[in-house]
């Protein structure tokens, strides 16, 4: 079974909005967010092994509410590290899920 990761979606207001953002981002180019670290499980989210697969749920007015599958982990500027995903969303059940800063893993 894959490893997810749980995000909250700043400063978006309704999963329309985000939709929109990821769709604008994606037409200029990759879709990808940054982090300080690379997750310590990274191989059990996007690896090569079979058990891949894993996806980044969003977090919207405390609801996990849709997920972005995770395509792989990159570099970025200045020593970060890039989570690629697919700009489009996936519409998940709505589940209480409190916020948090960062990145959660989601089993």
């Amino acid at each position: 079974m894959p490893l997810h990761l749980t995000k909250v979606a700043f400063g978006a207001t309704s999963l329309d909005h985000l939709a929109e953002r990821l769709r604008q981002r994606g037409a200029e180019g990759p879709v990808f967010l940054t982090t300080r670290y690379l997750p310590k499980r990274h191989e059990e989210i996007a690896g090569p092994g079979a058990e891949a697969g894993g996806s980044l749920f969003w977090i919207i007015k405390h609801t996990l509410v849709a997920r972005s599958p995770i395509l792989r982990f990159g570099e970025a500027e200045g020593g970060r590290v890039a989570i690629h995903i697919d700009p489009e969303l996936v519409l998940t059940e709505g589940r209480p899920k409190r916020a948090h800063q960062g990145w959660r893993y989601l089993e």
